[in-house]
């Protein structure tokens, strides 16, 4: 009886629904005016057409109306609209204007008189990249993506005209995921350049790419990038719905999308992973994942993800698989050495004296000696510390950034041993934990575990290793309840899989022996290469 009042429940629900969005758009217009005019087509007059975008674009000094006649024998008023700055200057005038003011004087048939437009896009322009808009807000919305449309007198359909130019930065290599072996190239914050990377790492006609406006007013172009029949439709489809339900002023950067899909937001841990690399974008797609780039940014969002992905760097797969597998396990020590040197050294100094050989624990002893504060506060002020110096190096100019973070990190800790403030074993343990985590390959994860190294001090002064043991307790637990777009998170650690874990999780296996894609992620192809590909010495 409940599944059945359900479903007689659901089109009222879905009714009011609709009713309280309409309300809501009405009680809140669109403040950018596109809206008003969203349902209406182009008018055929082109006096009219200019006159609401005068209106829509008034004290806007940077747009653009250059009006110009067609022909000399049935002359035909034109005029192309654009952004000052945000257009070819030389490939408008050599391919738009001037094909259209010299070189049509003429009728060039009969069918000039009654589609002069249509002559104009067959015969006369020599444009590339020409798409036909009717609609007023698909006008409104390619001018502001920096397009130069032409509109002409007596034609409800304005051309969009493919001349968008401004300057950007030229493809560089990354400056967080440098590598020693493979591509030395990164996107940039130019869309469309991301994308011409992306189409030259697979030449696929199964590479879609979707495009997406977000932001009322940025109106920001957003790709969505996947291999059709490797993606998981239901990944896919979740992704469409978390990204149609934003609404917001605007999108400057990927950061705002990733806030606004992930799904644990109060975790320390990120669930979508964040790149610059063009070939870690082309390997999550040929995993089955899907690519999230947005204008106007390098960094590229992949989901689902995983939290074992963080620890694996794109030269993990490009040198031989003995070096990637030392280095993987070399990554989990160091995570380990992240999270919790601070916590067992205070526990140890603090309540567990006894774990300690003897000779180590008077040396210890005799560094703390004349310290007024206990290890607790000692850590903190040591942590509080780097990180201030690890900021400033950031945010100084890179010519003396890195030379103020060394010569502050020596001066700051060798006068706080000398004042007798801290110890010098504390100065080591901090030290040795700041380098430890510039090891790890993923920047957004560090972040979080160096957050978590706070509370799990707090817990090992309280209660020494018991506390450590809680906080990992909780850790552990918060990892297996959460997902990423359905994913379990600490699959394939939890559920387990053997089989990947010895495949490409805790080491990384030859690629003649990885002939399936990873199962933990949804694809609906999992032959990733043929059989029988180990290499063998020939036969004598």
């Amino acid at each position: 009886m409940r599944g059945v009042f359900r479903q007689l429940i659901k089109p009222v629900k879905a009714a009011v629904k609709s009713a309280k969005k309409k309300q809501k758009q009405e009680q809140n217009p669109d403040p950018t005016g596109i809206m008003t005019w969203e349902r209406y087509e182009l008018s055929s007059r082109l006096e009219t057409n200019l006159d609401h975008l005068r209106e829509v674009f008034r004290d806007s000094g940077d747009f653009v109306i250059r009006e110009f006649t067609v022909g000399a024998c049935e002359p035909v008023k034109a005029a192309v609209i654009f952004f000052e700055g945000l257009y070819d200057k030389k490939l408008v005038v050599d391919a738009i204007l001037k094909p259209l003011i010299l070189e049509a004087r003429e009728a060039l048939s009969d069918v000039w008189a009654k589609a002069p437009i249509r002559v104009i896009r067959e015969r006369i322009l020599c444009s590339v990249d020409v798409k036909e808009l009717t609609e007023w807000r698909q006008l409104i919305e390619t001018v502001l993506d920096a397009e130069v449309v032409l509109l002409v007198d007596g034609s409800a359909v304005a051309l969009a005209l493919g001349a968008s130019d401004w300057e950007d930065r030229p493809v560089m290599e990354p400056l967080t995921e440098s590598t020693v072996r493979g591509p030395r190239h990164s996107f940039n914050e130019t869309l469309r350049t991301n994308t011409a990377l992306l189409r030259r790492a697979i030449k696929s006609p199964l590479l879609k790419m979707e495009s997406l406006y977000i932001g009322r007013h940025t109106r920001t172009h957003v790709v969505l990038a996947y291999l059709e029949r490797l993606a998981d439709g239901d990944v896919l489809a979740e992704v469409h719905r978390r990204l149609d339900r934003i609404e917001i002023d605007g999108v400057l950067e990927s950061g705002y999308l990733e806030e606004l899909i992930e799904d644990n937001p109060y975790s320390p841990f990120p669930t979508v992973e964040v790149t610059e690399r063009p070939d870690k974008v082309a390997a999550a797609l040929l995993e089955g994942r899907i690519a999230i780039m947005t204008d106007g940014t390098p960094a590229v969002l992949l989901v689902p993800t995983l939290f074992i992905q963080f620890l694996q760097a794109s030269e993990d797969y490009y040198v031989r698989y003995p070096a990637s597998m030392i280095l993987r396990g070399l990554r989990l020590l160091v995570l380990n050495f992240v999270l919790i040197l601070p916590s067992l050294y205070i526990a140890v100094t603090t309540y567990h004296q006894e774990m300690l050989p003897t000779p180590l624990l008077i040396s210890i002893a005799g560094a703390r000696e004349g310290v007024p504060f206990p290890a607790l506060v000692e850590a903190f002020t040591m942590e509080l510390a780097f990180e201030l110096l690890r900021e400033a190096g950031l945010r100084l100019p890179r010519v003396v950034g890195q030379a103020v973070s060394i010569v502050g990190a020596l001066v700051i800790g060798e006068a706080a041993v000398r004042a007798g403030l801290v110890g010098s074993a504390m100065v080591i343990v901090v030290a040795f934990t700041g380098i430890a985590s510039f090891a790890l390959p993923a920047y957004h994860m560090t972040t979080g575990v160096r957050l978590l190294r706070f509370p799990m001090m707090i817990m090992a002064s309280i209660l020494g290793f018991y506390g450590i043991m809680l906080m990992l307790l909780w850790i552990l637990i918060h990892l297996m309840t959460m997902r990423s777009f359905g994913v379990p998170y600490l699959s394939p650690l939890g559920p387990s899989n053997y089989r990947e874990l010895i495949r490409d999780v805790l080491m990384r296996a030859p690629w003649w022996a990885q002939a399936e894609r990873p199962r933990v992620i949804g694809y609906q192809d999992p032959r990733r290469q043929a059989e029988g590909l180990k290499p063998r010495p020939p036969k004598r």
